[in-house]
C-alpha cells in the first residue's frame, strides 16, 4: 500500500509545475525509476540528472528531451508545459531539408560526385566559406538557407578532392573536413545526432588519413561535440584527451594547430565536468588556456571559435555546470564578448547566463538578456526549450518594471501573456 507521502507526490498535477527539471523528476518517480537508473537509460549520469531536476543545468537539446519522453513514456509537451508543443514528438517533425542531406551521407564517397563534372578547388573553397558565413553571421533563415546548398555541397566537395593532386589535393581535403564539419553541427542543431555522428566520422576518417596533426585536433573536436552533446560524456573525453596527447604543437607549429590543439581541451573540459570529473575538468581548461595566451587573440580557426575570450566564457559553463551558479555570474560580469565571434556561440553563451540568472532567481536580469537575445538572434531564441522555459516561469510572477519587455519577448517566441 502506498504511503500518504507516495499519494500526495501521485496527486500532483504536473501542468503546475514550474519548470521541465521537476516535471522530469514527477514522471521519473511516477515511473518509479532512481535518477541513476534514468541517467543509464539516456546515456547520461546520476549526477546530472540529479542536476536537471534541481534546475542546476538545462535541458537545452531537443534530442535530450525526446530521449527523456520516450523512456519516461510522456509526451514532449507534458516535459515542457505545452511550450513546445507540435515542435517536435519524434515523428514526422525532421528540418525539410535532412531527407536530402540523409541521402547524400548513405551514398559512399566514391559515388557522391559520379553526376558532378570538374570542380575547381579554388571554386570549392568560395562556396564552403561563403555557406560557413551565413550560418555563423545570418539571424534570420540560416538554416534553410544553408541546409538546402549542403547536398550539392557534399558532392562538390568531394569532386574537387577527385579531380585534385599535389598541393590542390591538400586544400580540397581541407574544405572537404570543414564541410563536414558545417553538417556536423547544423545537423545538431535541427536535432539529427545520429547524422551528425555520421557526418564528423567521416571528416576524421579523412583527418586520419592525411596524417596531418592540426587536420586531427579539429577533425577530433568536431566529433567529440557531437559525442558531448548526445550524452556519451566518457567517450568525448576519452576521444579528445587521446588527440590531445597525440598531437600536441610543437613551439614552431602555425597558430591554427595551436587553436584546434586549445579547442580540443575546452570540449574535454565540458566532456569531463558532465562525467563529474570536476578536477580533471579544470585541469583541462588550464591547458586551454595556456593554448589561448599562446595565440593572444580571438580566432575562429576551423570555426571552432577559439581564443581568450571564448575560455573565458567556457569557465563561466564550466562553473555553471558544477552548480554555481553565483560564481558563473561573477565571472559572467568579467566576460567582455567579442561581437567578431560567430553568432551560434555568442547566443549560446547569453542562454546560459539567462540559465544562471533564472537559478539565482534574479528576475530583471533574466528579462534584460532575453532582450538581448532577441534582438542578437531572433531566429535561434525561438527553438531553445531553456529561453521558453524561462519566459513560462517569468510571466507566471511576471512585475512592473518588466512586465513590458517580457511580453515582447514572449510574443516573439510564440508564447501568450
Amino acid at each position: 500500500m502506498p504511503s500518504h507521502a507516495e499519494i500526495g507526490q501521485f496527486m500532483l498535477n504536473p501542468s503546475e509545475l514550474f519548470t521541465i527539471g521537476q516535471r522530469v523528476k514527477y514522471y521519473r518517480e511516477r515511473q518509479g525509476k532512481s535518477q541513476k537508473q534514468l541517467g543509464e537509460l539516456i546515456g547520461r549520469t546520476e549526477n546530472w540528472v540529479f542536476k536537471v531536476e534541481h534546475d542546476q543545468i538545462p535541458i537545452d537539446r531537443l534530442s535530450v528531451l525526446i530521449a527523456l519522453t520516450r523512456v519516461l513514456r510522456c509526451a514532449i509537451e507534458d516535459l515542457t508545459g505545452g511550450f513546445l508543443s507540435g515542435a517536435s514528438n519524434g515523428l514526422n517533425n525532421e528540418h525539410s531539408h535532412v531527407p536530402a542531406i540523409r541521402s547524400a551521407l548513405a551514398l559512399p564517397s566514391s559515388l557522391l560526385p559520379s553526376t558532378i563534372g570538374a570542380v575547381s578547388v579554388a571554386a570549392l573553397q568560395e562556396s564552403v566559406a561563403d555557406a560557413w558565413t551565413v550560418y555563423e553571421t545570418q539571424a534570420r533563415d540560416r538554416y534553410r538557407d544553408v541546409g538546402e546548398r549542403l547536398p550539392r555541397l557534399l558532392r562538390l566537395g568531394h569532386a574537387a578532392l577527385r579531380d585534385a593532386s599535389g598541393e590542390e589535393e591538400r586544400v580540397a581535403l581541407r574544405q572537404l573536413i570543414s564541410l563536414y564539419s558545417l553538417h556536423q553541427v547544423w545537423l545538431r542543431r535541427v536535432g539529427e545526432p545520429t547524422l551528425a555522428r555520421i557526418a564528423a566520422d567521416r571528416g576524421l576518417a579523412l583527418a586520419d588519413q592525411a596524417a596531418d596533426p592540426a587536420l586531427m585536433a579539429a577533425a577530433a573536436w568536431n566529433l567529440a561535440c557531437v559525442l558531448t552533446s548526445t550524452g556519451e560524456v566518457h567517450d568525448s573525453l576519452e576521444l579528445t584527451r587521446q588527440t590531445i596527447a597525440s598531437c600536441a604543437p610543437g613551439e614552431d607549429a602555425p597558430v591554427e594547430h595551436w587553436s584546434a590543439y586549445g579547442a580540443l581541451h575546452l570540449q574535454a573540459a565540458v566532456a569531463a565536468v558532465r562525467a563529474t570529473k570536476g578536477p580533471v575538468a579544470w585541469d583541462l581548461y588550464r591547458g586551454a588556456q595556456r593554448a589561448a595566451q599562446r595565440i593572444a587573440s580571438d580566432r575562429n580557426d576551423w570555426h571552432t571559435s577559439f581564443g581568450v575570450t571564448n575560455v573565458a566564457m567556457h569557465e563561466v559553463h564550466l562553473m555553471a555546470e558544477e552548480g554555481n551558479a553565483s560564481e558563473a555570474l561573477r565571472l559572467a560580469d568579467n566576460v567582455d564578448v567579442n561581437p567578431a565571434l560567430p553568432l551560434e556561440r555568442r547566443t549560446r553563451y547569453l542562454i546560459e547566463v539567462v540559465n544562471c540568472t533564472r537559478i539565482t532567481r534574479d528576475d530583471y536580469a533574466t528579462v534584460h538578456v532575453l532582450g538581448k537575445l532577441c534582438k542578437q538572434s531572433p531566429e535561434e531564441i525561438m527553438f531553445s526549450p531553456l529561453v521558453r522555459e524561462a519566459v513560462t516561469d517569468l510571466l507566471k510572477r511576471e512585475r512592473p518594471i518588466f512586465r513590458e519587455d517580457l511580453r515582447v519577448i514572449a510574443a516573439h517566441i510564440g508564447i501568450a501573456a
